[in-house]
Protein backbone atom coordinates (compact mmCIF):
# COMPACT_ATOMS: atom_id res chain seq x y z
CA UNK A 1 0.00 0.00 0.00
CA UNK A 2 1.32 3.13 -0.89
CA UNK A 3 0.70 6.53 1.10
CA UNK A 4 1.39 10.35 -0.32
CA UNK A 5 2.43 13.26 1.35
CA UNK A 6 2.41 16.87 -0.55
CA UNK A 7 3.76 19.70 0.43
CA UNK A 8 3.58 23.22 -1.72
CA UNK A 9 6.23 23.30 -4.39
CA UNK A 10 7.31 19.37 -4.10
CA UNK A 11 5.93 15.90 -3.82
CA UNK A 12 7.03 13.34 -1.74
CA UNK A 13 5.69 9.91 -1.84
CA UNK A 14 6.77 7.79 1.65
CA UNK A 15 6.52 3.75 0.18
CA UNK A 16 5.96 1.61 3.13
CA UNK A 17 7.79 -1.64 2.86
CA UNK A 18 4.77 -3.27 0.82
CA UNK A 19 5.55 -3.10 -2.84
CA UNK A 20 3.04 -1.18 -4.95
CA UNK A 21 0.97 -2.92 -7.42
CA UNK A 22 -0.22 0.29 -9.11
CA UNK A 23 1.74 1.09 -12.14
CA UNK A 24 4.63 3.85 -12.09
CA UNK A 25 3.05 5.85 -15.13
CA UNK A 26 -0.19 6.17 -13.49
CA UNK A 27 1.37 7.48 -9.82
CA UNK A 28 3.94 9.79 -11.91
CA UNK A 29 0.61 11.48 -13.91
CA UNK A 30 -1.30 11.59 -10.42
CA UNK A 31 1.54 13.37 -9.16
CA UNK A 32 1.45 15.95 -11.84
CA UNK A 33 -2.35 16.57 -11.86
CA UNK A 34 -1.77 16.80 -8.35
CA UNK A 35 1.17 19.58 -8.53
CA UNK A 36 -0.60 21.65 -11.08
CA UNK A 37 -3.61 21.64 -8.92
CA UNK A 38 -1.24 23.40 -5.80
CA UNK A 39 0.03 25.85 -7.99
CA UNK A 40 -3.41 26.79 -10.03
CA UNK A 41 -3.03 30.04 -12.23
CA UNK A 42 0.09 31.34 -10.03
CA UNK A 43 2.57 29.41 -12.58
CA UNK A 44 3.09 31.32 -15.44
CA UNK A 45 2.42 28.93 -18.32
CA UNK A 46 3.75 29.52 -21.85
CA UNK A 47 0.27 30.12 -23.47
CA UNK A 48 -0.22 32.65 -20.42
CA UNK A 49 3.20 33.94 -20.67
CA UNK A 50 2.65 34.18 -24.70
CA UNK A 51 -0.67 36.24 -25.05
CA UNK A 52 0.06 38.83 -21.74
CA UNK A 53 3.48 39.15 -23.85
CA UNK A 54 1.11 40.10 -27.20
CA UNK A 55 -1.03 42.52 -25.04
CA UNK A 56 1.31 44.04 -23.47
CA UNK A 57 3.02 44.43 -26.95
CA UNK A 58 -0.37 46.09 -28.10
CA UNK A 59 -1.12 48.22 -25.46
CA UNK A 60 2.89 49.56 -25.06
CA UNK A 61 2.41 52.93 -27.05
CA UNK A 62 5.71 52.25 -29.03
CA UNK A 63 5.49 48.62 -29.31
CA UNK A 64 5.73 46.09 -32.17
CA UNK A 65 3.11 43.69 -33.23
CA UNK A 66 4.80 40.52 -35.09
CA UNK A 67 1.29 39.98 -36.16
CA UNK A 68 -0.63 42.21 -39.01
CA UNK A 69 -3.63 43.76 -37.31
CA UNK A 70 -5.94 45.12 -39.83
CA UNK A 71 -8.29 48.18 -37.90
CA UNK A 72 -11.67 48.16 -38.51
CA UNK A 73 -11.68 52.01 -40.14
CA UNK A 74 -9.18 50.30 -42.95
CA UNK A 75 -11.15 47.28 -43.22
CA UNK A 76 -14.56 49.41 -43.77
CA UNK A 77 -13.12 52.08 -46.01
CA UNK A 78 -13.27 50.71 -49.28
CA UNK A 79 -16.36 49.13 -48.24
CA UNK A 80 -17.68 52.52 -47.23
CA UNK A 81 -16.15 53.86 -50.77
CA UNK A 82 -17.49 51.60 -52.96
CA UNK A 83 -20.78 51.89 -51.19
CA UNK A 84 -21.04 55.71 -51.57
CA UNK A 85 -20.23 55.05 -55.66
CA UNK A 86 -23.52 52.73 -55.98
CA UNK A 87 -25.40 55.28 -56.51
CA UNK A 88 -23.54 57.35 -58.85
CA UNK A 89 -22.40 53.69 -60.58
CA UNK A 90 -26.09 53.45 -61.00
CA UNK A 91 -27.13 56.72 -62.62
CA UNK A 92 -23.59 56.26 -64.78
CA UNK A 93 -26.14 53.01 -65.76
CA UNK A 94 -29.02 54.53 -66.39
CA UNK A 95 -27.12 57.20 -68.59
CA UNK A 96 -25.39 54.91 -70.53
CA UNK A 97 -29.39 53.38 -71.37
CA UNK A 98 -29.67 56.45 -72.36
CA UNK A 99 -27.16 56.94 -74.54
CA UNK A 100 -27.91 53.61 -76.46
CA UNK A 101 -31.45 54.56 -76.83
CA UNK A 102 -30.29 57.92 -78.41
CA UNK A 103 -27.52 55.68 -80.30
CA UNK A 104 -30.18 53.32 -81.27
CA UNK A 105 -32.86 56.26 -82.50
CA UNK A 106 -29.63 57.51 -84.19
CA UNK A 107 -29.09 54.90 -86.54
CA UNK A 108 -32.18 55.55 -87.81
CA UNK A 109 -31.63 58.95 -89.31
CA UNK A 110 -30.29 57.56 -92.49
CA UNK A 111 -33.97 56.13 -92.86
CA UNK A 112 -35.15 60.31 -91.82
CA UNK A 113 -35.51 62.29 -95.09
CA UNK A 114 -34.82 59.36 -97.40
CA UNK A 115 -36.92 60.14 -100.47
CA UNK A 116 -37.64 57.29 -103.40
CA UNK A 117 -39.83 57.94 -106.52
CA UNK A 118 -41.79 54.83 -106.95
CA UNK A 119 -44.80 53.28 -108.48
CA UNK A 120 -47.00 50.96 -105.61
CA UNK A 121 -48.03 47.96 -108.02
CA UNK A 122 -50.74 45.95 -106.45
CA UNK A 123 -51.48 42.71 -105.64
CA UNK A 124 -54.38 42.97 -107.76
CA UNK A 125 -51.97 44.50 -110.87
CA UNK A 126 -52.78 48.10 -110.32
CA UNK A 127 -51.14 51.09 -110.01
CA UNK A 128 -52.11 53.56 -107.28
CA UNK A 129 -53.31 56.98 -108.59
CA UNK A 130 -54.12 60.59 -106.53
CA UNK A 131 -54.99 62.79 -108.46
CA UNK A 132 -55.68 66.76 -108.30
CA UNK A 133 -59.19 66.35 -106.97
CA UNK A 134 -57.42 64.22 -104.53
CA UNK A 135 -59.29 61.00 -105.55
CA UNK A 136 -57.40 57.91 -104.62
CA UNK A 137 -57.71 54.21 -106.95
CA UNK A 138 -56.12 52.07 -109.43
CA UNK A 139 -55.18 52.05 -113.19
CA UNK A 140 -53.47 49.92 -115.23
CA UNK A 141 -51.77 52.20 -117.46
CA UNK A 142 -47.92 52.81 -116.97
CA UNK A 143 -47.61 55.86 -118.44
CA UNK A 144 -50.16 57.74 -115.87
CA UNK A 145 -48.40 60.46 -114.43
CA UNK A 146 -50.23 60.22 -111.67
CA UNK A 147 -49.16 57.26 -110.30
CA UNK A 148 -45.70 58.71 -109.67
CA UNK A 149 -45.78 58.68 -106.23
CA UNK A 150 -42.66 60.43 -103.92
CA UNK A 151 -42.02 58.08 -100.70
CA UNK A 152 -40.46 59.99 -97.99
CA UNK A 153 -39.34 58.98 -94.39
CA UNK A 154 -40.68 60.94 -92.02
CA UNK A 155 -39.98 58.79 -88.80
CA UNK A 156 -38.69 55.25 -88.18
CA UNK A 157 -40.80 52.94 -90.21
CA UNK A 158 -43.29 55.63 -90.96
CA UNK A 159 -43.46 57.68 -94.55
CA UNK A 160 -45.43 60.05 -96.04
CA UNK A 161 -46.71 59.06 -99.92
CA UNK A 162 -47.02 62.28 -101.86
CA UNK A 163 -48.40 62.22 -105.71
CA UNK A 164 -45.81 64.14 -107.99
CA UNK A 165 -48.09 65.26 -110.34
CA UNK A 166 -51.07 66.19 -107.90
CA UNK A 167 -49.11 67.46 -105.14
CA UNK A 168 -51.47 65.51 -102.92
CA UNK A 169 -50.66 63.03 -99.93
CA UNK A 170 -52.01 59.73 -99.48
CA UNK A 171 -54.01 59.30 -96.40
CA UNK A 172 -56.65 57.77 -94.54
CA UNK A 173 -59.12 59.85 -92.20
CA UNK A 174 -60.68 58.16 -88.79
CA UNK A 175 -63.61 56.41 -90.65
CA UNK A 176 -60.93 54.79 -92.97
CA UNK A 177 -61.92 56.39 -95.98
CA UNK A 178 -58.84 56.31 -98.16
CA UNK A 179 -58.33 60.01 -99.86
CA UNK A 180 -55.55 62.58 -100.98
CA UNK A 181 -54.58 65.61 -99.14
CA UNK A 182 -53.57 68.55 -99.87
CA UNK A 183 -51.39 69.48 -96.33
CA UNK A 184 -49.63 67.03 -94.57
CA UNK A 185 -51.10 65.86 -91.38
CA UNK A 186 -51.66 63.46 -89.18
CA UNK A 187 -53.76 61.46 -91.67
CA UNK A 188 -50.71 61.15 -93.87
CA UNK A 189 -48.37 59.32 -91.59
CA UNK A 190 -48.53 55.65 -92.61
CA UNK A 191 -46.20 52.78 -90.97
CA UNK A 192 -44.74 51.09 -94.03
CA UNK A 193 -43.93 47.53 -93.80
CA UNK A 194 -42.53 44.62 -95.40
CA UNK A 195 -44.50 41.47 -95.54
CA UNK A 196 -43.01 38.16 -96.01
CA UNK A 197 -44.11 37.79 -99.43
CA UNK A 198 -41.68 40.71 -99.72
CA UNK A 199 -44.92 43.35 -100.62
CA UNK A 200 -45.30 46.33 -98.87
CA UNK A 201 -48.15 47.07 -96.47
CA UNK A 202 -49.11 50.83 -95.42
CA UNK A 203 -50.93 51.39 -92.24
CA UNK A 204 -52.51 54.17 -90.69
CA UNK A 205 -50.12 55.78 -88.32
CA UNK A 206 -52.98 57.70 -86.37
CA UNK A 207 -56.02 56.04 -86.57
CA UNK A 208 -57.12 52.52 -85.40
CA UNK A 209 -60.63 50.39 -85.71
CA UNK A 210 -61.46 48.63 -82.94
CA UNK A 211 -57.30 49.00 -82.18
CA UNK A 212 -56.75 47.19 -85.61
CA UNK A 213 -54.68 48.74 -87.92
CA UNK A 214 -56.29 50.43 -91.18
CA UNK A 215 -54.64 49.79 -94.30
CA UNK A 216 -54.23 51.21 -97.61
CA UNK A 217 -55.71 49.24 -100.32
CA UNK A 218 -57.13 48.06 -103.70
CA UNK A 219 -59.92 45.92 -104.79
CA UNK A 220 -60.48 44.12 -107.68
CA UNK A 221 -62.10 46.79 -109.63
CA UNK A 222 -58.50 49.38 -108.47
CA UNK A 223 -61.53 51.20 -106.27
CA UNK A 224 -60.25 52.12 -102.94
CA UNK A 225 -61.36 50.21 -99.78
CA UNK A 226 -62.62 51.21 -96.13
CA UNK A 227 -59.61 50.84 -93.88
CA UNK A 228 -61.84 49.20 -91.28
CA UNK A 229 -62.49 45.89 -93.92
CA UNK A 230 -58.81 45.67 -94.40
CA UNK A 231 -56.18 43.46 -93.02
CA UNK A 232 -52.99 42.90 -93.03
CA UNK A 233 -52.75 39.46 -94.48
CA UNK A 234 -55.30 40.56 -97.05
CA UNK A 235 -53.79 41.00 -100.41
CA UNK A 236 -55.65 43.78 -101.74
CA UNK A 237 -53.37 45.87 -98.84
CA UNK A 238 -50.32 44.49 -100.94
CA UNK A 239 -47.79 46.78 -102.67
CA UNK A 240 -44.95 46.18 -104.29
CA UNK A 241 -42.73 49.45 -105.00
CA UNK A 242 -41.68 49.74 -108.59
CA UNK A 243 -38.29 51.50 -109.70
CA UNK A 244 -38.77 54.21 -112.62
CA UNK A 245 -37.51 53.69 -115.64
CA UNK A 246 -33.83 55.09 -116.40
CA UNK A 247 -35.62 57.45 -119.25
CA UNK A 248 -37.94 58.83 -116.84
CA UNK A 249 -37.76 62.58 -115.78
CA UNK A 250 -39.36 64.60 -114.09
CA UNK A 251 -41.18 66.42 -117.75
CA UNK A 252 -43.11 63.74 -118.16
CA UNK A 253 -45.22 64.81 -115.19
CA UNK A 254 -48.82 66.59 -115.76
CA UNK A 255 -47.72 70.49 -114.88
Amino acid sequence: MCRWTVTQGAAVAWFSSRPCHRPPSLLLSLAVFLLLLLLGPSSSSPLSHASSSDSENQNAPGGTSPHVIISPSSSLGPLQASSARLPRATNVSSLSATVVGRHVRSSYKHLQGDVRKRRLYSYQKFFLRIDRDGNVNGTKSEDDPYSILEIKSVDVGVVAIRGISSNHYLAIKKNGILYGARDFGPDCRLIERIEENKYNTYASAEWRNKKKYMFVGLNGNGRPMKGKRTRRRNTATHFLPMVLPADWNCQQTVG
